[in-house]
């Protein structure tokens, strides 16, 4: 028998998801799950009053609802001989629970157990991704917060633009994962049960089941339903054909493919500062950067976020097609595509929020060569400022934008002609014109005053009007006047996620 060693196995399983993700779209858990649905169809029948089914029968049921290893092996075998996985399972789940065999499955067809299990495994699999993105949301809005006032130089077309601050820009990236958390929510609540539906969505082997009784039937429905923990605000779907919508497929996917293109952002934008020397992700002590280069410090992490991301972003295409390929009520085409997309979409969100929960836990800043790149900049951002100065003492606007004009294309070819650094502001403070307003330059090249309302946007956005105030302020201020102040977007999206956010650890990486 081959080991591990011996045969593929998917990156994503082996090298960077989560227990609980790969434990969702395990076989054991599939096949176990295909087997919960068979029993619920028995007990719901059963107390609608079918005749047939006996307890002891449902003890069995209840007893093997777990598939044991022993059992892949014989269902395998009987795939092999009959070419249908649900007959091949229905098959080794009789072998184990005789007294029921002859009820397991019953008036269902295959897409009862393949279609309720997906569905089943598309929220589960939610559950598991949403509050791994609060989390990751926490940590950006802390690091945001605590570095809102430090300036950094802005790029807007790849050049240096107005200052903003470290805080400012972290906020751009929370604000689209915000949106990827709204979208995916919305994703799951509008999730829904397939049912008892039958073959063609008609219910009619039901119908014929508890002979033309309708009301059975829908209390037939609606008893799976609910033991499956679908509510009253994601019942069954009203209507269906022999599968639930494949567009439903598409809703979800599409939720993680624009997640996807966030981590290609973010990943992006934190290789290029580390490439600047200004952040850096995590970097452990023994970690080795270069196998040649002994003295690199690759960003790994972030890279690995580019790609996943980008893995993940292409995934929803193949849901697009396969619903757009279906055919009236149902086309086997969906099948082999659905079993490989959908687990790799959720294993692979699962990795990119492991990977971001990693690089914010200990993202790592330069203040000094932020402050130098400022530096080679400012000068010219200033220029402006020191105009309206040199007026202010009487002096001619025009004659000051002269004097300014010539002495910053002397230090623009300082810096590109002969690799010096900006030396505007000696050239200023070396020239008798400017002596007027020499005492002013400290203030006037403060890159505090550069940043307009970055560290009160930050605020507002993160902690609402509280973030505003001072310790002194909030420490005055009674409970019921801190419950009315307006609280911001990220604190009211994370509320609903207080407990997994107090219990929540740093994701470490496997490799």
């Amino acid at each position: 028998m081959a080991e591990n060693y011996d045969i593929y196995q998917t990156p994503l399983n082996s090298r960077y998801c989560s227990y609980e993700m790969k434990h969702l779209f395990s076989p054991r858990n599939r096949f176990s799950t295909w087997r919960k649905l068979w029993l619920w169809l028995a007990e719901a029948v059963k107390e609608l009053g079918l005749e047939g089914i006996s307890e002891g029968a449902l003890k069995q049921l209840r007893e093997h609802v777990e598939i044991r290893d022993e059992e892949f092996a014989v269902a395998a075998e009987e795939e092999k001989r009959r070419r249908h996985d649900v007959m091949a399972h229905v098959h080794a789940y009789g072998l184990v629970a005789p007294e029921a065999a002859g009820i397991i499955h019953l008036g269902a067809t295959s897409c009862y157990v393949t279609d309720n299990a997906d569905l089943i495994f598309l929220r589960d699999g939610l559950k598991i991704l949403l509050p791994k993105l609060a989390l990751v949301i926490r940590k950006l809005a802390d690091f945001a917060f605590d570095n809102k006032d430090l300036p950094c130089l802005g790029y807007t077309h790849g050049q240096p633009a107005q200052l903003v601050t470290v805080g400012k820009r972290t906020c751009l990236w929370i604000q689209d994962l915000l949106m990827d958390l709204r979208n995916i929510e919305r994703a799951h609540d509008d999730l829904r049960f397939r049912g008892v539906k039958g073959t063609t969505g008609t219910q009619a082997s039901f119908l014929a089941l508890f002979a033309g009784n309708h009301d059975k039937v829908k209390k037939l429905d609606r008893l799976v339903t609910e033991k499956a923990k679908f509510s009253k605000i994601h019942p069954a779907y009203q209507i269906s054909s022999q599968t639930y919508s494949r567009k439903v497929d598409l809703d979800v996917m599409s939720s993680l493919g624009s997640f996807g293109a966030t981590c290609q952002r973010i990943g992006a934008d934190i290789r290029h500062l580390a490439m600047l020397k200004e952040m850096e992700e995590p970097f452990e002590a023994d970690q080795i950067g270069s196998s040649a280069m002994a003295y690199k410090r690759n960003p790994m992490r972030s890279e690995r976020l580019c790609s996943l991301g980008r893995y993940l972003t292409n995934l929803p295409k193949n849901a697009v097609e396969t619903y757009a390929a279906q055919w009236f009520e149902r086309s086997l085409d969906d099948s082999a595509i659905r079993r490989i997309c959908i687990p790799e979409a959720y294993l692979c969100a699962d990795a990119c929020l492991i990977l971001l929960n990693n690089i914010c836990s200990g993202l790592v800043l330069y203040p000094a060569l932020i402050q130098r790149r400022i530096n080679q900049e400012l000068p010219f951002m200033a220029t402006e400022n020191i105009i309206m100065a040199l007026t202010a003492k009487g002096i001619s606007r025009q004659t000051a934008h002269e004097e300014i004009r010539v002495l910053s294309h002397q230090a623009a070819n300082n810096v590109k002609v002969h690799g010096g650094d900006n030396d505007l502001l000696d050239r200023i403070r070396n020239t008798a014109f400017f002596q007027p307003i020499i005492g002013q330059l400290d203030q006037l090249l403060d890159p505090k005053t550069f940043v307009g309302r970055a560290p009160e946007q930050v605020a507002e956005f993160i902690l609402g009007e509280v973030g505003l105030l001072s310790e002194e302020q909030i420490v005055n201020m009674s409970e019921e006047e801190l419950r009315h102040l307006e609280k911001g977007e990220v604190e009211l999206a994370l509320q609903k996620y207080a407990f997994e956010l107090e219990n929540a650890k740093t994701a470490q990486i496997n490799v």
